[in-house]
């Protein structure tokens, strides 16, 4: 078997390098850029790794890590999920100034890749500058405040550990399912180790975000509902955007003559002036749309999860045998 003998660090940059994915038509790579603030934890190895590949994975210095990382959640955003970038911190507040950012990836589903430098796994130098020390518990470190708020975690304790690891983290971030953010504690020794990777786990891999299919009994349900309703009314959220899915949900609102209200992540689904367009709806919303929502007897909520911004916390909607279909 073909090997390549590389850093821990200079691995992550090069398996980064080969994932691809395909944008309108256009084959591009999945990792747009990095944002970094590079100190103790992230300098010496991580750093290094990515300065000699500067053209292919440009990296930018930030100001201030949350700032950074929050950049970075509106790229992937902007992007609607199908490119991806990644914010790298020192250890200690650095790293923790990143958990906010993590959070509204989080919530908004939104893929994001973090690289937090962490304390040496050997322990030997233990204290270091900036180190959490919990007294009864050597393994936690500040990495741990991002278990609750990321997708997937996880703490690089061999070199041959990301041969596992960095498949799993994009596969969480590609997926519709259980897209958001990504995040991985990098030891500094760990970092610096050298590994025997296999060459073909750096070969050049196009990915697709995945589109599964409803199962076509609860579309005939669906379908039926919507069919019997006298005031239907369609909810977009987020999702159609992300799913590409406005030219169809326009059409089929069109066809329909059903009102389409929006949530604020949906924001834009359809254009002010279409005939269909009957607002925001919820808290923030128009006394239009809220009005639609309260006599409406079938809903159907489209990339949307109902949060109670929406609902107005299950206000907004007056009929008593209101029935939704969620999307």
């Amino acid at each position: 078997m073909e090997t390549v003998r590389l850093t821990t660090a200079q691995a992550i940059v090069k398996w980064l390098l080969a994932q691809r994915t395909a944008v309108e038509g256009e084959e591009l790579p999945i990792f747009a850029g990095v944002f970094g603030i590079f100190g103790h934890g992230n300098v010496t190895c991580l750093a290094e790794a990515l300065q000699p590949v500067q053209e292919e994975l440009p990296t930018w210095r930030g100001h201030n890590e949350q700032s950074m990382a929050l950049a970075a959640v509106a790229y992937g955003k902007a992007m609607r999920g199908r490119r991806i970038m990644i914010a790298t911190s020192s250890i200690g507040p650095g790293s923790t100034n990143m958990v906010t950012a993590a959070a509204v990836a989080h919530a908004n589903r939104v893929p994001l890749l973090l690289f937090s430098g962490d304390t040496f796994a050997h322990r030997i130098v233990d204290p270091v500058l900036q180190q959490v020390e919990v007294f009864d518990n050597p393994t936690v470190t500040v990495t741990d405040a991002f278990r609750p708020v990321c997708r997937y975690w996880d703490r690089i304790g061999r070199p041959e550990q990301i041969i596992q690891s960095l498949p799993q983290a994009l596969a969480v971030m590609l997926d519709p399912a259980t897209r958001g953010p990504a995040f991985f504690s990098l030891p500094q020794d760990i970092q610096a180790e050298a590994y025997d990777y296999p060459a073909r786990f750096f070969e050049p891999r196009v990915h697709y975000i995945r589109r599964p299919g409803p199962d076509p009994r609860d579309v005939d349900a669906a379908a039926e509902m919507l069919s019997g309703a006298d005031k239907p009314l369609i909810i977009a959220g987020g999702g159609v955007g992300y799913s590409g899915a406005v030219e169809a949900l326009t059409d089929f609102a069109e066809r329909r003559a059903i009102p389409v209200v929006e949530t604020v992540a949906g924001k834009s689904t359809l254009v002010h002036d279409h005939p269909n367009y009957a607002g925001p709806i919820g808290v923030t919303g128009s006394a239009a749309a809220n009005k639609v929502a309260e006599d409406a007897d079938v809903v159907l909520a489209v990339g949307t999860r109902l949060q109670d911004f929406t609902t107005g916390s299950w206000s907004v909607f007056k009929n008593p045998n209101v029935r939704f279909v969620s999307v």
